[in-house]
């Protein structure tokens, strides 16, 4: 036995402030990685701009980021036996440093494309690696500490977002959205990485199933590929779509062979047998793609259509994170009182219900005060969807399998929000093409508004370009209310799918909650 591995074997474990301090910094980590999945949705219109492309091409800066990062978490498990939970994280940790460096140096949108898949392949591991240290390093009787401890993180993260991402969008540029974590992520591991020298950090034997890697990379990049260029290559009349289809089919249906079959799978779908799992990991994979859809097209639309800076946006998308905040210890308490499938189904209801506030309410007049008020409630019904469900999902299957059904559940979710976005993104694109046209239609007083246009000194060409802006407007207004009720919907199944889960047998687990 070697004197460096006898050190590590003989490392006391870290107490006092070291303890405390290693867990701010593991904290910060995971911070930053859930800080990222938002804080460029604000940005899009500025970073499409500056880049020369559309707002729908650049929103492939989240797709691309989240799919990466939904690949990269069924590594987790192997890539900590591999090479170690401790080792693994500060890696990723410094190596999110460097690539958001390079993202914000980034001249063009493959670069950044580029830069943002590498950011979530390095990111990936990082929020289930960092649950993982905090309990590790914290003596069982302080689990709860370490628990809230990455909850809050987890949670503050994507409401930061929006609001970061606009304040420095306006007033430093769009870069800066990503310079600004390069010396927070490089310092937090490096000082990790002094901390933790000499604690234990074991490995093992690990075996990666190479197939089941290459067929996901394949079905899934080949779906969302064709998920982000559908509509702009008139979907399925495309060549270039047709064969994606059929790549992401066929490697679909082969990677459920193989994992099924497969002896150490990268993914364990053998946890589906759970109904529990299927309806709790359901429920959060849809909730999620519909209020993730909602809170990447509201900031797109108040900066597109309603005037609005990205920071301005931000705050509106934001403002959320007051009520989340304050409730997230009550729901918490409650789930402890009552059947948690109850406050899943009323919270996702309360979103839903929200949606249905913004179409009924929602005009091209609406204030801020107006359309803050619904954002402001969504806190509420967010807590109470995130915080049990995945507690549920992990009541359903048996202790050993909990560690890959987290993995498969985030993987679902993860995954979810980057189809959701292109979905969204595509159906808003459409219905604001067919309602433009049902609007020019139905004017039949068109020409004479053009007219009473000239007759106040007003060029005809310019008459003509102000009716057409009126009718744009309109149309895009429409097509967000139109969204609106698309997300409300698809709430709502999300709600009633919760149902499949049996009722718990005693308190549920809600650690894992994000």
């Amino acid at each position: 036995m070697t004197a460096a591995i006898r050190a590590q074997l003989n490392a006391a474990p870290l107490k006092g402030a070291p303890l405390y301090i290693a867990a701010i910094l593991i904290g910060l980590g995971n911070f930053l990685v859930v800080l990222d999945t938002t804080i460029a949705n604000v940005s899009i219109p500025t970073i499409a701009g500056n880049l020369g492309v559309s707002s729908t091409q650049g929103t492939w800066v989240i797709t691309s980021y989240a799919v990466a990062e939904a690949i990269t978490v069924p590594l987790t498990g192997w890539l900590a036996k591999k090479f170690g939970a401790q080792r693994t994280f500060i890696t990723c940790y410094l190596g999110f440093a460097v690539v958001s460096l390079l993202c914000g140096l980034s001249g063009s949108l493959g670069m950044l494309l580029g830069m943002r898949v590498l950011l979530g392949l390095f990111g990936g591991p990082i929020m289930p690696l960092s649950q993982m240290l905090l309990l590790r390093i914290f003596p069982k009787e302080k689990a709860t500490l370490a628990t809230v401890i990455w909850a809050m993180t987890t949670l503050i993260g994507p409401v930061a977002g929006p609001i970061l991402g606009g304040i420095i969008c306006d007033n430093y540029g769009w870069a800066w959205i990503f310079f600004i974590k390069v010396p927070i992520a490089a310092a937090g591991g490096l000082a990790l990485m002094m901390m933790m020298r000499g604690q234990p950090d074991p490995k093992g034997k690990a075996v990666i199933d190479k197939v089941g890697l290459a067929l996901l990379v394949v079905w899934v990049g080949a779906l969302q590929i064709m998920l982000d260029e559908g509509r702009n290559h008139d979907w399925f009349n495309s060549h270039e779509i047709q064969v994606l289809a059929v790549i992401a089919a066929i490697g679909f249906v082969a990677f459920l062979i193989w994992e099924l079959t497969e002896k150490n799978p990268i993914v364990d779908l053998r946890i589906f047998r759970h109904r529990g799992f299927v309806g709790a990991a359901t429920t959060y994979s849809v909730g999620f793609g519909a209020f993730f859809a909602s809170i990447v097209i509201l900031p797109l639309w108040l900066q597109s259509n309603m005037g609005y800076t990205a920071t301005w946006a931000g705050y509106a998308t934001g403002i959320m994170g007051i009520l989340a905040v304050v409730c997230s210890p009550l729901v918490g308490k409650a789930v402890e009182k009552f059947d948690p499938r109850l406050i899943v189904c009323l919270g996702i209801l309360g979103l839903g219900g929200v949606m249905l506030w913004r179409m009924w309410t929602f005009n091209s007049d609406v204030t801020f005060l107006q359309m803050a008020w619904p954002t402001l409630v969504t806190g509420v019904f967010m807590v109470m969807f995130f915080v049990p469900v995945t507690g549920l999902a992990m009541a359903s299957v048996n202790p050993e399998e909990q560690a890959n059904a987290a993995g498969l559940s985030n993987f679902m979710r993860t995954l979810a929000g980057a189809f959701a976005t292109s979905l969204i993104q595509s159906r808003w694109s459409d219905a604001t093409r067919v309602n433009n046209t049902e609007i020019a239609n139905s004017m039949v007083h068109g020409q004479g508004a053009v007219d009473a246009m000239t007759t106040q000194g007003v060029p005809v060409e310019s008459a003509r370009t102000m009716l057409s802006y009126v009718v744009e407007g309109q149309s895009v207004m429409l097509a967000t209310l139109n969204m609106f009720g698309v997300i409300a919907v698809a709430l709502g199944i999300s709600a009633a799918i919760i149902w499949l889960v049996p009722k718990p047998k005693g308190p549920i687990d809600t650690s894992g909650a994000h």
